[in-house]
């Protein structure tokens, strides 16, 4: 990726994360028939919030996201947060809700990874050009710590 590309990429995710949040998801909070939700993850090095969109699925009372970074050989920073700190905020239209992120098992991923391709054709594109296994994550409930003025849960 050139550094224009990656300058644009940035222009473009923060936009998007303005407009979803000034709009409570109005805006930015699908892509076609795909639902968004706004992930925030501790940075591993910085320990700052960073704040990405992602396409989320439902399963049951948790959400799945893919890790595909467009079939880039590496696994996307917000994975990699998420893998050192997995407590997360998750925002969907204008409500927020603490998550634990972990891996897929292979026996969840086996029975997820063919639906969630069914749900975007991209991730089948995205599955031949790398190598790697693209990480399915869940994200599960986690209770909200009292008077963290975080206790609204998610409605879908």
């Amino acid at each position: 990726m050139t550094p224009i590309q990656r300058l644009l990429g940035r222009a473009f995710i923060g936009a998007h994360l303005a407009l979803y949040r000034a709009t409570g998801g109005r805006i930015g909070g699908t892509m076609g028939s795909l639902r968004v939700l706004l992930l925030t993850t501790t940075g591993r090095r910085s320990g700052q919030p960073r704040t990405v969109p992602l396409v989320y699925f439902e399963d049951g009372d948790r959400l799945v996201v893919i890790g595909s970074k467009g079939g880039d050989p590496r696994d996307p920073l917000w994975w990699e947060n998420l893998k050192a700190t997995p407590v997360a905020m998750i925002q969907i239209g204008s409500e927020t809700r603490r998550v634990r992120a972990r891996l897929a098992s292979p026996d969840e991923r086996e029975r997820l990874w063919p639906r969630i391709k069914r749900g975007n054709a991209f991730y089948a594109g995205y599955e031949r050009k790398t190598s790697r296994e693209i990480p399915v994550v869940l994200l599960e409930p986690e209770p909200a710590r009292q008077g963290s003025g975080q206790e609204t849960p998610v409605r879908r």
